[in-house]
């Protein structure tokens, strides 16, 4: 056990070597929410969209809202904007659509993986879940394959 001379020695080294350390050139950060981090609706996320990219939201969201509607029955959804997505959801997010500059990114949870090669990445989210995602461009390819999985998704997602 140390006697309490040689903890007062311990100490004084300690505070001396403090003291002749170099102070810190860098100043801590504080991080501040950008002004726009709170806005979350579908207009704010759409709105620096062109033209094209607009269209083809207004007709994938038209698409989603027509497989079910709000009120409380089994075919009940929600749709709503959360951080940098529009979600699709029943008891869970079944798609979302994430707005980027050049495209719409869409992602699609489906039970299994569907490997026809129309889906850029497909990826096990969960056990149960894998996310498959796809770069929309075009309001035309808001049809086909697109649909008949989103609807697919839609079918698979539990009710509310």
């Amino acid at each position: 056990m140390k006697t309490k001379k040689a903890k007062k020695k311990v100490s004084k080294k300690k505070a001396v070597k403090k003291a002749t350390q170099k102070p810190s050139k860098k100043p801590k950060k504080v991080y501040e929410h950008h002004p726009d981090h709170y806005n979350t609706s579908e207009s704010f996320l759409i709105k620096n969209l062109d033209e094209e990219l607009q269209d083809a939201w207004f007709k994938i969201r038209e698409f989603g809202a027509s497989l079910g509607h709000t009120t409380g029955d089994e075919k009940a959804q929600k749709i709503y904007a959360s951080g940098r997505a529009i979600m699709f959801s029943k008891k869970v997010c079944y798609f979302f659509v994430r707005p980027q500059k050049s495209y719409l990114e869409v992602v699609i949870f489906l039970r299994e993986p569907r490997e026809d090669g129309f889906f850029r990445t497909i990826k096990a989210v969960s056990k149960t879940k894998y996310a498959h995602t796809f770069r929309l461009v075009h309001s035309d390819q808001v049809e086909g394959e697109l649909t008949e999985a989103i609807r697919q998704a839609f079918d698979q997602t539990p009710a509310a």
